[in-house]
């Protein structure tokens, strides 16, 4: 596995530290390095313990509804089919937990890199701030791009994925085609099992509104 490089540490501080950070984000400017890295770093760690948490609510639900359903039906086909369908549910809901935990693995070098390299610091820090100060606009162009959905029914995670990359593609001058690549590879560490696949759709309607605006 090759070594990540200081942007990708970046975006991926940014993305779990972009809902839980309690100051505004202006103030980001003028912390010094060491207590800016630890509010990124709790930020981060609220973030992750809360996707988690919930993730695991969501399948502890689907469990006791496969339970119910199987106790309560007749063994008719129908009802083993529902059955069948909200356990395996339950499982991908295990395995995106799985998932969260292992990035948690992480969290060492994450912190590490985050003391040592200004410009991974810096760029964290860019990111949020950029998306706080346009989240009006990139919410109407990630809305503009969404079928038959609003921006707040997506799940935190999603939205602060899809939030970073329009940042980057349409204020902070990444090719779109790096943007929506680091944000599929965010989606498939943080966000569900077709999350990746969902994310890649809004992101690429985006690129084609931007072209044909």
């Amino acid at each position: 596995m090759q070594p990540r490089k200081p942007q990708q540490i970046a975006r991926e501080l940014a993305l779990l530290s972009l809902s839980q950070l309690p100051i505004n984000p202006k103030k980001l400017d003028k912390l010094p390095d060491e207590q800016l890295v630890a509010k990124l770093v709790l930020g981060a760690v609220r973030t992750l313990t809360t996707e988690v948490q919930d993730t695991l609510n969501n399948a502890a639900g689907e469990l006791q509804r496969s339970n119910d359903r199987l106790l309560t039906s007749q063994t008719r086909a129908s009802d083993l089919n529902t059955a069948r369908t909200m356990l395996q549910e339950a499982i991908t809901y295990t395995q995106t937990a799985i998932n969260q935990l292992g990035t948690a693995v992480d969290f060492p070098e994450l912190i590490q890199l985050a003391n040592q390299d200004k410009d991974v610091r810096n760029y964290a820090k860019q990111i949020i701030i950029t998306v706080y100060e346009n989240r009006s606009l990139i919410d109407t162009l990630v809305s503009e791009a969404l079928v038959d959905w609003q921006v707040s029914r997506l799940a935190q995670i999603d939205r602060d994925i899809l939030q970073i990359a329009v940042a980057e593609m349409k204020l902070m001058g990444v090719p779109a085609s790096i943007a929506i690549n680091e944000a599929v590879e965010l989606a498939k560490r943080y966000s569900g099992d077709e999350g990746h696949r969902f994310i890649n759709g809004v992101l690429r309607r985006v690129t084609e509104h931007k072209q044909t605006a």
